[in-house]
């Protein structure tokens, strides 16, 4: 089965995605910030990353825009509740930088696990 890497400063978040990913037979690897995430996947890549947009230390769009950088057939979700702009605004620039889909959260359990599915493909 598919390894995903989720990256999200939220721990109820992270814990509650990679609950939801493991009962569908994922193995998940979890990052609280890009930092952390960029680290983790160098080290031993994965065949999908879900990210959050707004982090601290490095966010999601920074994240989004070295990975596909560095590694030009990378798959990634981006993900997003809003901030300082909507939600929408974030998703559509992660989109332009890379990432094959977004989703705004609150993140449905149906969508999430269809898009992962049509990611992978």
């Amino acid at each position: 089965m598919a390894h995903i890497l989720v990256i999200d400063d939220d721990a109820a978040i992270l814990d509650m995605l990679q609950q939801t990913l493991q009962r569908e037979g994922y193995v998940v690897v979890k990052a609280f910030n890009g930092k952390e995430g960029m680290k983790i996947y160098r080290e031993e890549p994965t065949d999908l990353i879900i990210t959050d947009i707004i982090m601290p230390e490095k966010e999601g769009i920074e994240t989004i825009r070295e990975l596909t950088k560095e590694f030009p057939n990378i798959k990634i979700i981006a993900l997003s509740g809003g901030g300082r702009i909507g939600a929408e605004d974030y998703l559509h620039i992660a989109k332009l930088l890379g990432a094959q889909r977004t989703l705004t959260k609150p993140i449905e359990r149906k969508e999430l696990l269809k898009t992962i599915r049509e990611v992978l493909e």
